[in-house]
């Protein structure tokens, strides 16, 4: 697929870019070759290709997902300038 400079113009437009005209010409060749490699890509047989997500296997550590309080509602606190019951204390906002 060839890419001509009125496409790459409107290409540039949609992405906000501003591109001289002068500079048109090189910006739909590189398009084009960028697209030519895509169909390149398109060519290749992926069938029974597992995907992966890295060159070498690897095993995430894991951890149990335990939902806990942190016990640091007196750190947390001591921040705030004024506090009430454990909690933030806000002026009223809504009448």
């Amino acid at each position: 697929m060839s890419i001509d400079k009125d496409t790459a113009a409107k290409v540039a437009n949609l992405a906000r870019i501003s591109i001289p005209d002068k500079e048109l010409k090189n910006v739909a060749k590189e398009l084009s070759n960028i697209i030519g490699f895509m169909e390149q890509l398109n060519e290749v047989n992926v069938d029974n290709v597992d995907p992966m997500t890295s060159v070498t296997p690897t095993m995430l550590k894991k951890r149990t997902d335990i939902v806990n309080d942190g016990n640091q509602q007196s750190e947390v606190l001591s921040n705030a300038p004024d506090t009430r019951e454990g909690f933030f204390a806000v002026p009223k906002v809504v009448e």
